[in-house]
């Protein structure tokens, strides 16, 4: 027994004394490195929801978007590569999925709420975002209101902050699952206008299937998109968060990400 403490000791000096992007493991699969916990050894593994372009969707048999390309400069800092977990978003704001132990950072466009943040860490904001309308071209209404008013059909996406805004004007929206479900909703007419985050209407306008769409109101909700980390266990990894948004906000490399996947940078994003 007095050999086995010992060697314990031993080795927990050794990872004591690693360099900084050395990870030495923390039991199991997982491992430490940086003082960021990670449940496996040599990634960081993140919780998004699919699809949800332009943060995040399937292209060419990986997971790509903003928040991906955000994430993947956590992954450089820690010197281990970025593995993607689709996961239902109910577990992700509610933190089941950290508690769990099936990702180290939740990364899904996902709002920072007072209510969330009892369940989730959540890093400073790194993305501003507001609500669209989306309809058939033609179709003309500034505000929920005027919706409410022409007795319109809503869709909306379960468990989104969208979904709680039309909720709280008194439109009782019908609910899908996921943002493909939804935009499949309007192109099939089950609905005739839907609400989502501004850039992922405005990427679904990009595309020539979606031609006799557009645009027929944005809301400033003041809504503002945050990381997140398993509530109160991972402050080293939070801070590494916080730190690569700095870090990609000052050197030009968030202006980048940004340009690639929604578009040119308004001064106030």
């Amino acid at each position: 027994m007095a050999i086995r403490r010992r060697l314990a000791a031993a080795t927990a000096g050794l990872c004591a004394a690693a360099l900084a992007l050395t990870a030495c493991s923390s039991g199991g699969d997982g491992a430490t490195v940086q003082g960021a916990k990670l449940v496996k050894k040599g990634k960081l593994t993140t919780c998004t929801h699919l699809p949800y372009p332009p943060f995040q969707s399937a292209q060419g048999g990986k997971v790509v978007g903003f928040d991906v390309d955000m994430i993947d400069l956590v992954a450089k800092k820690l010197g281990v590569t970025q593995q993607v977990v689709d996961t239902p978003f109910e577990t992700i704001k509610g933190g089941a999925a950290l508690n769990a132990g099936k990702c180290d950072v939740a990364a899904a466009g996902m709002t920072i709420k007072p209510e969330r943040a009892k369940f989730i860490d959540f890093t400073k904001p790194y993305f501003n975002a507001t609500q669209a309308l989306m309809t058939k071209k033609g179709l003309s209404f500034p505000s929920l209101d005027e919706v409410k008013a022409q007795k319109l059909k809503v869709g909306s996406q379960a468990s989104t902050t969208g979904e709680d805004f039309v909720h709280s004007k008194g439109i009782d929206s019908k609910s899908f699952k996921d943002s493909a479900s939804l935009l499949n909703g309007l192109r099939s007419g089950q609905v005739d206008v839907i609400i989502e985050d501004y850039p992922v209407v405005q990427g679904w306008l990009k595309d020539p299937a979606n031609a006799k769409y557009a645009v027929a109101a944005s809301l400033n909700t003041g809504e503002q998109y945050g990381f997140a980390v398993r509530k109160g266990k991972n402050p080293k990894l939070l801070a590494l968060i916080n730190g690569a948004i700095d870090e990609a906000r000052q050197n030009g490399e968030y202006k980048k990400i940004y340009e690639k996947w929604i578009g040119p940078m308004p001064a106030n994003a």
